[in-house]
């Protein structure tokens, strides 16, 4: 058994002691009381789920095992000669609940460059598609293809102890992160290079490779992208792809099912896909306003016109955060030591000047600040990669780290199917009308 499963398999017993003691002493204590208004309104904020790997504060924001992103911008070891943390850091962390040091990132790193090969088929698959297709289709069908790999397939048809589920799943993990830049760096260059696909190079880090197979040398490009696969790895387990691959794999079905499951609810305008909406409605104001650098008056009638004509501010605003995103600074502060001068990073600095105030005047707006959306598409639009269309699956990429981590921990806790009761309107009103 290699050193890093190993090691986590050590990590289980106690893990699954810890919770077993906690249910005995507290399990019929009350968490939450759900009111029917929640029922109709998605759940939202309504505690049911357990997710290990990260937590949202409302006022704090995202937090890693306990650890903030400025925290983790300091702790988590980074490429030589460079500052951002490398997303091999980020996953060991939630995995192993344990901040590593730069030996155990490199090991890491080499285990998924070991993993990274993809057989030839899935090639073919993605090759079969429509050129027209959307890159998450591409990228769905792709992991969906891999699914021939899968291990835990292999031995559940066999006959495994249900103690030993987690051993491959976390083959099955390991190899799919390791193989998602290949497979989407891949889709990247059939559909905006003309299929000139660029061979991996194993010198680099997981996220390096990733921008040196989508055709980005720069080494400020692969700081970005570390820092982008950081940041994006994980949100908690309420989120659409968060608590859909929880699901999906609650069934027993394994992380390619699971994943890809994920990835279909990731490719939602009001999900993962808000990225691209976010760049493409600056653009279309840039335009609309006459090009260059648009004044804050200017930007705030826009701002003020879009709102009038029942449309949203993409990129603002968030179901939990009542703060600025502290992904969005971290981006921010990104630009602001990189490209001050980029003419889209200024227009993107005067929305976020221009915009909370006027969703505050609303008053019906709980959180007018800007979530991590706001910023990317434009960090990404200067070294060059423009086709918006594929951001998506950049963030379907890095959130592989925490989902997958999770899926980990819930076949190693030994987690059963998710199935949450329902009822019906009449029935409601039956109850609550004799009340």
């Amino acid at each position: 058994m290699e050193r890093l499963k190993e090691h986590f398999q050590s990590k289980i017993e106690p893990a699954a002691k810890e919770v077993k003691d906690f249910i005995a002493e507290y399990g019929d204590e009350k968490i939450s009381e759900v009111k029917i208004r929640q029922l109709y309104g998605g759940m939202r904020g309504v505690p049911a789920l357990i997710t290990e790997t990260s937590k949202l504060d409302p006022a704090e924001g995202i937090r890693f095992r306990g650890y903030s992103i400025p925290e983790l911008q300091e702790k988590l070891p980074a490429y030589p000669g460079g500052n951002e943390p490398l997303p091999e850091g980020i996953f060991y962390l939630m995995l192993f609940n344990e901040l590593p040091d730069d030996d155990t990132v490199r090991r890491v790193s080499n285990n998924w460059m070991r993993r990274a090969n993809i057989p030839p088929h899935v090639f073919k698959v993605i090759d079969a598609l429509p050129m027209h297709t959307h890159p998450m289709t591409q990228f769905v069908t792709g992991i969906m293809a891999l699914r021939t790999e899968s291990e835990f397939q292999k031995a559940y048809r066999k006959g495994i102890n249900k103690k030993d589920y987690w051993q491959p799943t976390y083959d099955d993990a390991m190899n799919l992160i390791a193989r998602l830049p290949r497979l989407a760096a891949y889709i990247y260059r059939r559909m905006y290079h003309n299929g000139d696909h660029i061979e991996p190079d194993s010198s680099l880090d997981w996220a390096g490779n990733f921008a040196h197979m989508l055709g980005f040398p720069g080494e400020e490009f692969r700081e970005l992208l570390r820092l982008y696969m950081t940041i994006h790895s994980d949100h908690e387990g309420g989120n659409v792809s968060g608590h859909t691959i929880h699901l999906v794999g609650s069934a027993l079905s394994d992380v390619y099912q699971s994943f890809a499951a994920g990835m279909n609810g990731l490719a939602g305008p009001l999900h993962g896909l808000a990225n691209q909406e976010v760049i493409r409605w600056t653009l279309a104001m840039r335009d609309e306003l006459g090009g260059g650098l648009p004044s804050k008056e200017l930007i705030a009638n826009y701002v003020k016109d879009t709102l009038n004509n029942g449309q949203v501010i993409p990129g603002f605003g968030h179901a939990v955060l009542r703060k600025t995103d502290p992904r969005y600074t971290a981006q921010r502060e990104f630009a602001q030591k990189h490209m001050p001068h980029d003419e889209l990073f200024q227009i993107i600095s005067r929305i976020y000047e221009v915009v909370p105030p006027i969703l505050k005047d609303l008053g019906k707006v709980k959180n007018p600040w800007p979530n991590v959306d706001a910023h990317s598409g434009q960090l990404l639009m200067h070294y060059g990669l423009t086709q918006y269309d594929f951001y998506t699956v950049l963030f379907g990429v890095s959130r592989s780290l925490g989902t997958l981590s999770s899926l980990i921990w819930d076949r190693a806790l030994g987690m059963p199917i998710e199935r949450p009761g329902s009822t019906t309107t009449a029935l409601l009103k039956e109850q609550y009308a004799k009340k």
